[in-house]
């Protein structure tokens, strides 16, 4: 692959029932592309669990996912609340979800460390206030 082949998604803020499906899509898309199923089920659990935590935290956001050779990369961008602790954030357990959202079976802490036990790389940029991007990429 010579050209960079990417892929746009606006995910809706607090909107459970559509929460997933740009990772759906970028699963499909990936299998037209012929990719290993196993490098798909890692793009999409990282995926779907960010836009979960953009879902649930910041109102939505943005996903952009671009397959360069040797990995695909994951951004997501959001202009929430950002994240005060990101080493907090990251421990399995750790939840900031409201118990509204617990009630429906997200919000248990695991997004954040699944997003980087499923990828080869996983940058956060947070600031309070402003938002956080996360920029992951799984390796192929």
């Amino acid at each position: 692959m010579s050209e960079p082949l990417g892929f746009h998604y606006d995910v809706d803020g607090d909107n459970f029932t559509s929460a997933g499906q740009a990772s759906a899509q970028v699963k499909k898309n990936l299998r037209q592309l012929g990719f290993d199923p196993e490098i798909i089920r890692k793009v999409a659990i990282a995926m779907y669990e960010g836009e979960i935590n953009m879902v649930i935290h910041a109102g939505g956001g943005k996903a952009h996912v671009i397959v360069e050779d040797g990995y695909v990369e994951i951004i997501l961008a959001d202009t929430g609340p950002g994240i005060a602790n990101i080493e907090q954030a990251m421990k399995e357990g750790f939840s900031t979800a409201p118990d509204q959202v617990r009630s429906l079976g997200f919000g248990a802490g695991m997004g954040l460390p699944n997003m980087k036990r499923y990828t080869d790389y996983m940058q956060i940029d947070s600031v309070v206030g402003e938002g956080t991007t996360i920029t992951m990429r799984v390796n192929y």
